[in-house]
Parts: structure tokens; sequence; C-alpha cells
């Protein structure tokens, strides 16, 4: 995981409100729809982009991918944050 990829995942209001959904619960794809207007197709993306930076992880549950938060990347980047501005 970088830095870079991180940051840009988070850029997007709507893969911020996805990481708000999942810190109060983990929820399957369709679950997430109903907080959104968009298309599946849109959330898959947005999914796939929280995927790519090791934010979000699924794991499939009969024909269901549930998401959850890694949080493990969220203490790793607030890690990096800390040094960076440190004196």
């Amino acid at each position: 995981m970088t830095l870079n990829i991180t940051l840009q995942a988070l850029s997007d209001p709507t893969r911020r409100k996805i990481l708000e959904l999942l810190k109060e619960q983990d929820l399957a794809a369709g679950e997430l729809g109903k907080n959104f207007n968009i298309t599946l197709p849109s959330l898959s993306h947005h999914l796939n982009v929280l995927k790519q930076a090791d934010l979000v992880t699924g794991e499939r549950q009969g024909q269901e991918i549930i998401y959850s938060l890694n949080l493990s990347v969220f203490e790793e980047i607030a890690e990096k944050l800390v040094k960076f501005f440190k004196k």
C-alpha cells in the first residue's frame, strides 16, 4: 500500500461515505447501495478502488460479498501522517 493510492481513494466523497457506513457495521454491496443514488456498477467501481487501497476487505458469504474496514491500514496511515507532520 502506498500513501498516494490511499489518499486518492479517500479523495472521493462517495468512497468516504462507504467507509463511514462500514465503520458502523460490515455490509453487503446491496445494503451499501441503498445509501446512494448510483448504479451498482458505479458502487462496484468505488468498492474496487477501496479494495485496491486495502481500505476495505470483502469476504464471500453465500452469494454475497460482505465488506468491512481494514483497520490496520488506517492505523498505518495515521502513523505515516504523524511522522510526516512531526517536527
